[in-house]
């Protein structure tokens, strides 16, 4: 077996990452250890999919004021809510 899990929850493992696809993980991450740049790539992977899971929500809303119909409600003494 080439895994385990550890008391802190998280999963010791062994893969293979080409060393030019983790060399530019480094530099981008501008992490000090190969760990630490998995770690935030992972980390990162996940934030993105969560976000993009939650563009199913995003839709229009026909009442939606614009700033500037917001400013001339205002100037009219109208409250915008």
């Amino acid at each position: 077996m080439d895994s385990e899990l550890t008391y802190d929850g998280s999963m010791k493992t062994t893969i293979n990452i080409p060393d030019d696809s983790l060399r530019d993980l480094m530099a981008f991450t501008r992490a000090e250890t190969k760990r630490a740049a998995i770690v935030q790539a992972v980390e990162d992977f996940n934030r993105r999919q969560r976000m993009a899971g939650l563009t199913k929500y995003a839709g229009t809303f026909k009442d939606f004021n614009a700033q500037e119909d917001l400013g001339r409600m205002r100037e009219d003494g109208k409250q915008p809510w």
